[in-house]
C-alpha cells in the first residue's frame, strides 16, 4: 500500500511543480526600472513553462501587470490576485502603478509567451508558435526551444523547432554550437534564412573561419535551391497559361480543320461560357446559398451548351454560307465578334462581373519554402487534362469522331461515300464553341470576366492550331502546353510585350521551317 502512494506520489509531482508559486523575487524584478532585468526575469519565467507564469507574462504584455509598493499584482474581476502566490490581497491597494513594457521589452516578452505556448496540448496552438518563433529566435530562446523540441513528436513542428532553434544558436558564443546550426540551416530553401547565414559568412561578424566557410556553402545551397524553385514556379505558371490556351485553341482546331474556317468569333464563345459561369453563380446564391461552393460544377454542362448552341447558331446562319471563301469568312466572323461583344455589354453591362473561386479551390499547395501552387490553377490543369481525354475519346472512338477525321482529310470523298457532311459541319462546329465554353469557365477563376475577355486569346489559339498542326489534338496540346511556358520564361527574362514578340517571331520562323506544324495530317490525300 505504501508503494502505491509513493507511486503516485511521484506521478504527481510534475503537476505540483506547475501548480507551485513563482519566485516573489523574480516576479517583482518584472517591475525593475532598468530593461536588462526585466528581459532577465521574463526569460527566466519563460523556461518554466509553468501555466502562472504564462498568466503572469500575459498579463504584462495585456499592460494589467501593477505594481503597489513592493507588491506586483493584477485584478482578477473586481479581486486584486498577487501575481507570485496567487493569493488575494485585502484591502485592494488604493494606490499602484503600471509596470512600462517598451518596445525592446514588449519583443522578448513576445517570444517569451509564444515559447510558453509550445507546451500547450493542442496542436494547432503548438504550430502556431512555431511558426511565430520562426521570425525572431534570440540566443534567450535556445533553452525553451531545445525542450520543446525533445518533447515534440509532431513532425512538422518538429521541423519549425528544429529551424527556430538553430537560428537561436547563431548567437551562440560556443562555436561548435554556431557551426551547427549552419549545418542545419544549410537544409532549408527559406530567403528568409538565406538573409540570416549570409553576413556570417563575412570575417566581420564570424571570427571562426569553419562556421565562415559553412556559412558560405550553405548560402550557395540555399540559393540553388531558390533557383530551383523558381524555375519550378514558372513551368507551373507556364503549364496553367497553356492549359488555357488548350481549352480555348481545341474547339479552333476543330472548326479549322473540318471547315477550314478563320473564325474571329471564336474569343467570345469563350467569354459566352465565362458569363454562363457567372450566370450559375448568381443563381446559387439566390436560391440555393447553402450549395454556393457547388455552382462552378454545375456552370460546366451548362456553359459547354450555350456556348455550343450559340456556335451552331452562327454556323447555320452566316458561315455556312461563305464555306470556301476564307478571307470573307474571316471578315465575318470579325463582325459577329462585334455583335457578341455588343451583346454582353446589353446584358450584363460594360464593366466586368465578379465572378469568386469556391472554397475548394482556394488557397494553395505549398511544394516548398518560397513557392506555393494555387489551388485554383491546379483543378483548372486537371480540367484541361480530363477535357482532352474527352476529346480524344470522342474523336477515336466515336461516329461522330470517324466523321471528322474523313472530312478533315478529304471532304469529297467523304461526301462520295455517305458522310453527311453538313451535318458533320455543324456538330463538328457546336462541339468545338462549346469546348470554348468550358476554356470560358476555367478562364473566369482566374481573370476578370468581362464582354472584352476573348480578344486577348484568339491570336495564341491560332497560333497553338497552327503550331501544332491543323486538326490535330496532340499537336494542339504540344504547342498550348509549350508556348505556354516559353512564354511565362521570357517575361520573366525580358517582360510581357517582349514575351510576346518574341513568341511570335518563334513561330512564325518555325512554320517556315515545318509548314504543317508538329503533327502533319497523314492520309492519301494529303500525303499526294
Amino acid at each position: 500500500m505504501k508503494r502505491i502512494f509513493l507511486i503516485l506520489l511521484l506521478s504527481a509531482l510534475p503537476s505540483l511543480n506547475a501548480l507551485a508559486a513563482l519566485d516573489p523575487a523574480l516576479v517583482k524584478q518584472l517591475a525593475a526600472e532598468d530593461s536588462d532585468d526585466k528581459i532577465a526575469a521574463i526569460q527566466q519565467l519563460g523556461v518554466s513553462a509553468s501555466p502562472d507564469a504564462a498568466s503572469v507574462l500575459k498579463a504584462m504584455a495585456d499592460d494589467e501587470l501593477l505594481l503597489a509598493g513592493e507588491t506586483v499584482f493584477r485584478f482578477e474581476g473586481e479581486q486584486a490576485v498577487d501575481a507570485a502566490s496567487g493569493a488575494v490581497i485585502r484591502p485592494v491597494p488604493e494606490t499602484y502603478e503600471s509596470i512600462t513594457v517598451n518596445n525592446r521589452v514588449r519583443s522578448v516578452l513576445s517570444n517569451a509567451l509564444a515559447a510558453l505556448k509550445l507546451y500547450d496540448p493542442d496542436r494547432a496552438v503548438r504550430l502556431a508558435a512555431a511558426t511565430e518563433l520562426q521570425s525572431n529566435a534570440g540566443i534567450e530562446m535556445a533553452p525553451i526551444l531545445a525542450g520543446a523540441l525533445a518533447k515534440e513528436t509532431d513532425a512538422e513542428i518538429r521541423a519549425l523547432l528544429k529551424q527556430a532553434h538553430a537560428q537561436a544558436n547563431l548567437a551562440n558564443p560556443d562555436a561548435a554550437a554556431r557551426l551547427a546550426a549552419v549545418k542545419s540551416l544549410a537544409e532549408s530553401a527559406s530567403p528568409a534564412t538565406r538573409g540570416l547565414l549570409l553576413p556570417l559568412a563575412e570575417t566581420a561578424n564570424e571570427p571562426d573561419a569553419g562556421v565562415r566557410e559553412a556559412a558560405a556553402q550553405a548560402v550557395k545551397a540555399i540559393e540553388a535551391r531558390l533557383a530551383f524553385g523558381e524555375i519550378l514556379g514558372q513551368v507551373f505558371s507556364g503549364l496553367s497559361l497553356g492549359s488555357i490556351l488548350l481549352l480555348a485553341a481545341l474547339g479552333l482546331a476543330i472548326t479549322y480543320g473540318v471547315m477550314g474556317v478563320i473564325n474571329m468569333a471564336h474569343g467570345e464563345l469563350l467569354m459566352v461560357g465565362a458569363y454562363a459561369t457567372y450566370f450559375m453563380q448568381t443563381l446559387f446564391r439566390a436560391y440555393l446559398p447553402e450549395y454556393v461552393d457547388w455552382y462552378l460544377l454545375a456552370a460546366i454542362p451548362v456553359a459547354f451548351l450555350a456556348a455550343a448552341l450559340v456556335g451552331m447558331l452562327l454556323e447555320r446562319t452566316v458561315i455556312r454560307r461563305l464555306y470556301g471563301r476564307p478571307l470573307e469568312t474571316l471578315l465575318a466572323t470579325w463582325g459577329l465578334s462585334l455583335i457578341l461583344i455588343q451583346a454582353a455589354r446589353m446584358l450584363f453591362g460594360a464593366q466586368n462581373v465578379e465572378v469568386a473561386n469556391p472554397t475548394w479551390m482556394s488557397g494553395g499547395v505549398e511544394v516548398m519554402a518560397g513557392l506555393v501552387l494555387p489551388l485554383n490553377r491546379i483543378v483548372i490543369i486537371g480540367f484541361t487534362l480530363f477535357v482532352l481525354t474527352l476529346m480524344w475519346v470522342l474523336m477515336q472512338k466515336t461516329r461522330l469522331g470517324l466523321f471528322v477525321r474523313a472530312v478533315t482529310q478529304n471532304r469529297p470523298m467523304a461526301g462520295c461515300v455517305g458522310v453527311p457532311t453538313a451535318r458533320v459541319d455543324t456538330l463538328a462546329f457546336g462541339l468545338g464553341a462549346g469546348i470554348a465554353g468550358l476554356g470560358g469557365v476555367a478562364l473566369s477563376q482566374i481573370a476578370n470576366v468581362g464582354p472584352d475577355m476573348g480578344q486577348g486569346y484568339i491570336v495564341d489559339s491560332f497560333l497553338v492550331v497552327v503550331l501544332g498542326g491543323v486538326g490535330q489534338l496532340a499537336g494542339a496540346a504540344w504547342a498550348a502546353l509549350g508556348l505556354g511556358v516559353v512564354t511565362k520564361f521570357l517575361e520573366g527574362w525580358s517582360g510581357a510585350v517582349i514575351a510576346k514578340i518574341v513568341v511570335l517571331v518563334i513561330v512564325i520562323i518555325f512554320i517556315q521551317k515545318r509548314p504543317q506544324g508538329l503533327f502533319a495530317l497523314k492520309g492519301r490525300f494529303v500525303d499526294n
